[in-house]
Formats: C-alpha cells, sequence, structure tokens
C-alpha cells in the first residue's frame, strides 16, 4: 500500500447565514455560502476539495500537475485553473462555470462520462444519471452567485421558491399560511440576513399580512 502524503488538509464550517471567503494554501479562493462544509486536502499529484454539504465557489489558481478536484457525493468536477460553482442537492450537484472549462461527471452515474462545461453556462449532475446538457443563461448565473455578496435577487421567482433561499440563510424562518401566494411572482434585490424586508415588501406587492415573531416569519392569511 502507497500512502500519499498530505500536504494541506483545512476544513471549513459556516453557520446559518454566514459567508466567508477563504484563501486556501495553493493560492487559490473558495467563497463559502451558508451551512456549508468544506474539507480540503492537498497532496502532490491532486487538489482534493470534498462538499459535504451546501455552497461553494472557487477561484483555482493554475497548476497542470495537479488538478482541482471537488467532490460533492458521488459527483465529480475537475479544474485546473479556471472559476467555478457548487452546489450539492439532494440527488446531485448544481454547477456553474464563470471562467474556463470543467469537467463534470458522477462516479455512479452514466457509466462516469465526462462532460465539459465552458464559461457562462450551468448544470445539474445527478447522482444516478450523470450531467444533463449545460445550458447557457448569464443573467440567471448572476442573480444564483449573488450570494457572494450577500444578496438575493429576484426576477420573476415565485414566492415559494423565495420564502426558501432566504431560509437557507436565516434561523428566523419563513412561513407561508395562504397556498395562494406560493405561486406569485416577485421581484427586487435584498440582503440575504433581511427576510422580514422581504416579506414586507411581498405583503405589499401582493395585499398580504405578515406578522414576525423571534423565531417565525407568517405571511398571508395574517390579520
Amino acid at each position: 500500500v502507497v500512502l500519499t502524503p498530505v500536504l494541506s488538509r483545512q476544513r471549513y464550517r459556516t453557520l446559518v447565514g454566514e459567508i466567508r471567503r477563504v484563501p486556501l494554501a495553493d493560492g487559490s479562493m473558495a467563497a463559502i455560502n451558508t451551512d456549508t462544509a468544506l474539507d480540503v486536502r492537498f497532496q502532490k499529484a491532486e487538489r482534493a476539495v470534498t462538499l459535504d454539504r451546501g455552497e461553494a465557489w472557487f477561484q483555482v489558481a493554475k497548476d497542470r500537475a495537479r488538478p482541482f478536484v471537488v467532490a460533492a457525493g458521488d459527483i465529480r468536477v475537475q479544474a485546473v485553473g479556471t472559476a467555478f460553482s457548487v452546489r450539492r442537492k439532494a440527488a446531485g450537484a448544481e454547477v456553474r462555470v464563470t471562467e474556463g472549462v470543467v469537467e463534470v461527471w458522477s462516479d455512479k452515474g452514466a457509466g462516469g462520462r465526462r462532460r465539459r462545461v465552458v464559461a457562462g453556462e450551468q448544470v445539474f449532475v445527478s447522482d444516478q444519471a450523470g450531467a444533463s446538457s449545460p445550458v447557457k443563461r448569464p443573467l440567471e448565473m448572476d442573480r444564483a452567485l449573488s450570494w457572494r455578496d450577500g444578496q438575493i435577487v429576484l426576477d420573476g421567482d415565485t414566492i415559494a421558491a423565495a420564502a426558501a433561499e432566504f431560509n437557507r440563510y436565516n434561523s428566523r424562518k419563513i412561513v407561508i399560511v395562504d397556498p395562494d401566494l406560493e405561486g406569485r411572482t416577485v421581484v427586487g434585490w435584498f440582503r440575504t440576513n433581511e427576510p422580514e424586508s422581504f416579506a414586507e415588501a411581498v405583503g405589499v406587492a401582493h395585499g398580504a399580512g405578515v406578522k414576525v415573531s423571534d423565531d417565525v416569519i407568517m405571511l398571508g392569511g395574517v390579520e
């Protein structure tokens, strides 16, 4: 058995609502989103990152001798020098490439077949089925990565989806009491840590009641 020495190991954990930017030992940089668990191990032949949960964006320092590989469950994302994000989901991972090219695949699904994803493209990689076809939606990508600046940008999102996004960042959860509100849409720019502002905006735009307590924000159906 040949043991490969680990040159550097770093573990990062963010709390709910916490967003961090950290330098890595190879000169790369990671932006780590809310409620994320990340394990970084750099060896002579490979730079390995394990995303146990959550989401992170990586600006990867070029080193052709040591590929940069992110593992999220059965999903693998490999780059040499590029920038991309990975968000772990229940059945796979979302990958967004902001610079350069990455290769994505599933160790379990599609026989491990690799797919190239280039700058401006995003793709969902299923644990079981492998990668879907990459799509290029630059405005959607910018919005999806606005968390790096502590922002949530909504442009026609349903109120239900927007509330779920705010709940990722806050211990005080938004609960939609009126089911009729869930499918309505909302547009706006908000801070990730200001769910009350979002609820109040929905209340004004859709005539919904808002009730705020210590641990919950009730939206709709409130007298």
